[in-house]
């Protein structure tokens, strides 16, 4: 290469050098503006978690429920945060100042507002379960895939580090053939749901707009906020609460993904009187080929078991490996192996997940995610169907092709009846 070839060349790779740390310092410069659907709880855990990610800033607060509204929007003006305030979320999601949206609201809402922030563009973050039946699911699935959007999941533990330490454990072959999974959730400080009478609508509670497209009720004390979770129109109680955590890594340890039939039984055991729904006790068994996969529940009890009150177990012939968000330890059987004392967590799941939800959203690549939605999708379902098997009481089998059981009465169960002149999104 002579001299002044030389020159142009290394004029042209240093310009181009230039280039690329200029769009990438001008991606990294422009801020992620977030806005938050159902600020009461988890969605307001969510914001805080995702506020503490470099350039991103939050715009806007959505909730149906203006005393809870502004009092979130007074905490971020306390910290120097102004944001637009709505009771509309789809008024929300026109806002030009909205890149992101963290979904924070009852199970019933995910479907409609999720796949209503992916068509208008939206980054999303989805609070678990994804969805309220096994229909939504689809849906939802759907939507995403043909936006080519940027879906994250609220399934933390996925961006865990002991979560992945433990589960490579699993797949080294250490504990030996595996025969049962067990997962559990155990709730202690849970106690019963006094009844209460019916009352008049709260001030500034935007209700039928709570209500969206579950039945129409009179308002009830126990049905708002936290407690959504134990009634059928709004929620699947602990199995899909807690049973998305916990089976999700049953599935990832043994590396199977729809089972052969699954059957299930509880109740409300510990408070038959109460207001809830859904069963305080369950238990529930997922077949597959040369194991079982056992998922088990209770309210107003924390000693689960090997003394954890929420956790998965891979009892393998040479020794069980127990992990919950605290660590993973392996007991062996005498003889069999050697014991592994308990590896604590290390990191904060929450801020690695928002971390990973930034990453994929400034790279645009909605494969670097650590919880997508297929993932979110499957477990849901996955624990739907787990449900479905206790409110028909039968064993059930699942056909994943076409995505029904072989019992009408369980079919049924498939998808959510839609009120209030609500009806499913065309995807």
């Amino acid at each position: 290469m002579n001299r002044k070839d030389f020159i142009r060349t290394s004029s042209i790779l240093a310009a181009s050098t230039f280039m690329l740390k200029s769009q990438a310092s001008s991606l990294f410069d422009q801020p992620i503006r977030v806005g938050v659907i159902g600020v009461n709880g988890m969605g307001w855990s969510d914001l805080n978690a995702l506020l503490k990610q470099d350039g991103v800033i939050c715009t806007a607060l959505c909730d149906v429920d203006e005393n809870i509204l502004g009092k979130r929007a007074k905490e971020l003006q306390d910290r120097n945060m102004k944001v637009a305030t709505y009771v509309d979320y789809k008024k929300m999601l026109l806002s030009p100042d909205v890149d992101a949206v963290i979904i924070g609201t009852p199970d019933h809402w995910h479907c409609l507002q999720m796949i209503d922030a992916v068509n208008a563009g939206k980054h999303t973050y989805v609070e678990k379960p994804i969805g309220n039946s096994i229909r939504e699911c689809q849906l939802m699935l759907q939507a995403a895939t043909k936006n080519n959007a940027i879906v994250q999941v609220g399934q933390w533990q996925r961006s865990q580090q002991h979560f992945k330490d433990a589960i490579d454990f699993v797949h080294s072959g250490k504990l030996g053939k595996i025969r049962l999974v067990k997962a559990w959730s155990y709730l202690g400080w849970k106690n019963s749901i006094p009844i209460q009478p019916d009352e008049a609508i709260p001030a500034g509670v935007h209700y039928m707009d709570w209500l969206g497209p579950a039945a129409k009720r009179p308002f009830n004390i126990n049905r708002f906020h936290f407690n959504f979770r134990w009634f059928w129109d709004y929620a699947g109680g602990l199995m899909t609460d807690w049973g998305v955590h916990m089976l999700d890594y049953a599935l990832l340890g043994m590396k199977v993904s729809d089972p052969k039939s699954v059957m299930a039984s509880g109740g409300k055991f510990a408070f038959p009187d109460d207001a809830g729904e859904t069963p305080d006790t369950m238990t529930a068994v997922y077949e597959f080929d040369n194991f079982n996969i056992q998922w088990e529940h209770a309210k107003g009890i924390d000693l689960g078991p090997y003394n954890r009150n929420h956790g998965v177990a891979f009892i393998g012939n040479n020794g069980t490996l127990v992990l919950n968000r605290g660590g993973w330890e392996v007991i062996p059987e005498k003889g069999r192996m050697e014991a592994v004392a308990l590896q604590p967590s290390v990191d904060n799941g929450l801020e690695k997940h928002m971390a990973n939800f930034v990453d994929a959203i400034r790279k645009k690549n909605p494969a670097l995610l650590n919880a997508p939605l297929e993932a979110g999708a499957h477990i849901a379902i996955f624990s739907q169907l787990g449900n479905i098997a206790y409110r028909t009481g039968q064993k059930l089998y699942w056909n994943n092709e076409k995505q029904r059981f072989n019992d009408e009465k369980a079919n049924k169960y498939l998808a959510a009846v839609y009120h209030n002149g609500y009806k499913y999104p065309k995807v």
